[in-house]
């Protein structure tokens, strides 16, 4: 009987052994194996975001948007190897990806007014509706643009007003470049009064034009009679210039307008009423 007692506590022992060693190797082997996943996967996540630099660099992508999106590329593969390196010791991820998605969807719906802004930068920078240093009129405000950030817009009025004005609404709504294009018109309505010579006025006004070295004489710069209104007879004066000198245009023409139209014999009119009182 003691010697069977032996037997068995030898075989118990050695069983042990065994099970305990071929559970070392087992799990020593699913640790080295997440260890190379985690070591390789984290230099082939660093060598994809430099290629990604180098893209966003050769695409001529803004700079800002182009670390964004690199920030966001490289911890979204991170947290895929880390994720696939757990499950090779055996841990079961899946209620933990439940878990961070439905914590993402959460933050999500908490942050959607920010997201959309998010979204909406991230737009404007692909894109390019507008950049820094244009002239824009958007949701209600106009300035030239001073930055374009991931959330938000900043605009510097003509009274040097700092504006900042959210993406999203950037994005989704209606917005005037006024410097998108090289070459802009610029339009006057001129008004003489009735009995002026409609003929000096259009020489005066064509005199005006080629003087004038901002006006680009090759464009369709036009002079009409568009109206006989009720005190005056207005002119249509449309001309053409570079986008940086509308306004010397604009001023200038003005100027030359009220200076010398009495000189030649011609009138601005403006609204006035007769009375007229009766005697009895």
């Amino acid at each position: 009987m003691p010697e069977n007692l032996n037997t068995v506590t030898e075989k118990s022992s050695s069983f042990n052994v065994d099970w305990i060693l071929d559970k070392s190797i087992e799990y020593g082997t699913q640790l080295l194996i997440a260890v190379v996943i985690l070591v390789v996967g984290l230099f082939i996540v660093k060598r994809i975001s430099k290629l990604f630099a180098k893209l966003i660099d050769k695409r001529g992508i803004d700079k800002s948007l182009g670390s964004f999106l690199g920030s966001m590329i490289a911890v979204s593969l991170k947290i895929l190897v880390v994720i696939t390196a757990l499950t090779k010791l055996g841990l079961e991820m899946t209620s933990f990806v439940a878990l961070l998605g439905a914590a993402g969807l959460a933050i999500g719906m908490a942050f959607s007014g920010t997201l959309s802004n998010l979204a909406g930068g991230v737009m404007i920078l692909i894109f390019r509706p507008y950049k820094v240093g244009d002239f824009i009129e958007a949701q209600g405000e106009i300035g030239h643009v001073k930055e374009i950030g991931i959330f938000n817009t900043i605009l510097l009025t003509l009274d040097n007003k700092t504006v900042i004005v959210p993406n999203g609404a950037m994005a989704n709504g209606n917005m005037t470049n006024y410097t998108m294009q090289p070459k802009r018109r610029v339009d006057f309505t001129v008004g003489i009064a009735y009995g002026d010579n409609y003929d000096t006025a259009h020489e005066t006004l064509k005199k005006f034009i080629d003087e004038d070295d901002k006006i680009l004489k090759e464009e369709n710069n036009f002079i009409g009679l568009v109206e006989l209104a009720d005190s005056s007879v207005n002119i249509a004066l449309r001309v053409w210039c570079k986008t940086e000198h509308y306004w010397d245009v604009y001023f200038k023409m003005n100027e030359r307008i009220y200076k010398e139209f009495g000189g030649v014999g011609l009138n601005i009119p403006f609204p006035q009423m007769d009375v007229h009182v009766n005697q009895q």
